[in-house]
């Protein structure tokens, strides 16, 4: 079981340094640029469709590109006139002039895009229907700079220039998401390129949007809506909020309306048939989906809940140390785990690094099962476990921060009934019951495979059912699971984890996948022939390896883990949008 002093020692002070450091960051960052951090989920989900990944991977039809060509003409156009409509509502000069040259660098980009289209054998006079997604974006657009925006008057009843300006300020809001997520698809797509290789078929346009200029463009637009938005009010700058995650989400759509006629790598349940495939989720609990180690919860619970030193005990109650007691027993099994850990990751490692072998690994992460076992013991004999009320655990687990996005990602595949989706939970912490709670308060229920606490009449003896204490005990788990499913559809299989710990599982899963930033993960799985590469660039070089002709194929023990920020990044290429 991982003890991370860390978490006690500094939890409730690194918060309050997170709080204050954001608060100075919010304070310092523009408008824009604090909407962009704040809805950068929909950012990753635009990037991990199928449309932008094939268009990365090269391997694009040249007939979907086409016709998002001609969706985007339409689209541009609209952009211009909103921008026209929104100098007419501008206030002063340098507005109305930065307005301007934004227009004009969006007609530029018009002329931009019929070169493309001359370029890929388009005829720029030939009319193709406009759809659904692109009709919905650009209604959107025109009716927020024609100020047909809920509780706000139309141009033609705006009395005063402030009243014009904050129909000016909204159209930013509609329009500034559109200019940021094509800088950083630019950006994103551009740095994988081969500096050396010049036969990408879409280079022309991804040079395009990761360009300098339109970087600035960009810039200029959010700092047009930041100057816009200072003099308005609370509930105002809540319409701003709004209209940009709008926008967001009408980008997404966008992309997701672009036709494509191929295999994609993303999304990975796109063509899932239940009555064919399987698809078996599994997951770390620790520092996977929480924000904090569940042995930090337990101890903190077992320190606030103990009797002071100064308060006489009733013969009826479990014997238990006083909270100071409780504290310095847990410092000192906290301090001693620490130093133990990385010297047992130390003797472990190879003198240099070797090719990816499993059975290898296997055996070097062996010498883990002793010191977890050792660790666990003398956590039962120091009884810092002993007396905790269930309702207390439970209450916490319930309490409990988990991963931005990920009580979402599990409930969106949970709940998907054109899914035959398996979720199990494989964890170090001592007590199922939290891990339990943690998910019922999100409407969960979730198989979990755990240590258990021995409750006697809901209060804990101090005593762990120790099921799942090393790497090899989840690796026999993970295969145990398995095996108990029958032949009768084809599993797929996804492990998501953060440690050593989960070392194992995410190698033996078709798709392995590693959440946060563990120097000790890195260390001993590179040291040992494993490759971390980014989810996203990864899925790219995968869908080339395709050619855009043939379904990706995942198969397990490749060496090859995939890392991600974050839960967005999991959802979006595991099930989409």
């Amino acid at each position: 079981m991982a003890i991370p002093p860390r978490l006690i020692a500094s939890s409730s002070s690194s918060c309050t340094t997170t709080s204050t450091n954001n608060s100075s960051i919010h304070i310092e960052e523009g408008l824009a640029s604090k909407f962009w951090i704040k809805f950068r989920r929909e950012s990753v989900f635009s990037m991990y469709t199928p449309f932008i990944i094939s268009l990365a991977s090269g391997t694009l039809k040249i007939d979907s590109f086409r016709h998002y060509l001609s969706q985007d003409s339409h689209f541009l156009k609209s952009f211009a006139h909103a921008f026209e409509l929104a100098e007419e509502c501008a206030d002063d000069d340098e507005a109305k002039l930065a307005t301007s040259e934004l227009r004009k660098g969006v007609l530029e980009e018009l002329k931009m895009q019929n070169s493309f289209v001359e370029e890929w054998g388009t005829d720029p006079g030939k009319e193709r229907t406009v759809n659904s997604a692109t009709v919905k974006y650009t209604d959107f657009l025109l009716a927020t700079a024609s100020g047909k925006v809920e509780g706000v008057k139309g141009p033609g009843k705006l009395a005063t220039p402030f009243e014009r300006t904050k129909v000016a300020a909204y159209t930013l809001a509609a329009m500034t998401p559109c200019m940021r997520l094509y800088s950083f698809l630019g950006k994103e797509l551009q740095a994988l390129l081969d500096p050396e290789d010049d036969r990408h078929p879409y280079k022309k346009w991804i040079d395009s949007y990761s360009s300098e200029s339109f970087q600035a463009s960009a810039l200029q637009t959010e700092d047009l809506l930041d100057k816009l938005s200072v003099s308005l009010t609370s509930e105002e700058l809540d319409i701003i909020e709004k209209l940009y995650h709008q926008a967001m989400k009408l980008e997404i759509d966008f992309f997701l309306a672009q036709p494509l006629a191929q295999p994609t790598v993303a999304p990975l349940t796109k063509g899932h048939n239940p009555a064919e495939d399987r698809l078996v989720i599994f997951s770390d609990f620790d520092l996977t989906c929480t924000v904090v180690d569940s042995s930090a919860i337990l101890a903190e619970i077992a320190i606030v809940t103990a009797p002071k030193s100064d308060v006489v005990q009733s013969e009826a109650q479990i014997a238990r140390m006083s909270s100071a007691d409780l504290k310095n027993t847990w410092d000192l099994l906290s301090g001693q785990y620490t130093e133990e850990y990385e010297q047992c990751i130390e003797s472990i490692m190879p003198s240099k690094r070797v090719e990816f072998n499993y059975e290898a690994l296997c055996k070097a992460l062996e010498q883990l099962l002793d010191f977890e076992r050792r660790v666990n013991s003398r956590v039962i004999e120091s009884e810092v476990l002993k007396g905790l009320n269930l309702e207390d655990v439970k209450r916490a687990g319930e309490r409990l921060i988990l991963q931005d996005g990920c009580t979402s990602f599990f409930q969106k595949i949970v709940n998907n009934k054109n899914l035959n989706t398996n979720v199990h939970v494989l964890s170090y912490c001592w007590c199922g019951d939290l891990i339990r709670s943690a998910f019922s308060s999100g409407g969960l229920d979730v198989n979990v495979h755990a240590n258990e606490l021995i409750f006697d009449e809901s209060i804990s003896t101090g005593e762990i059912v120790k099921k799942v204490e090393s790497p090899l005990d989840k690796a026999q788990a993970f295969n145990d699971i398995l095996k108990n499913y029958s032949n009768d559809r084809k599993n797929l299989t996804v492990y998501i984890g953060d440690s050593v710990g989960d070392l194992l599982c995410l190698l033996k899963a078709d798709i392995g996948i590693v959440v946060g930033s563990s120097a000790s993960l890195r260390k001993v799985g590179s040291q040992f022939g494993v490759s971390f590469v980014p989810l996203f660039p990864g899925l790219v070089r995968k869908q080339k390896e395709c050619g855009g002709e043939s379904s990706p194929k995942w198969k397990g023990l490749s060496g090859i883990l995939y890392t991600v920020s974050g839960w967005a990044e999991i959802h979006a290429f595991i099930l989409g949008w």
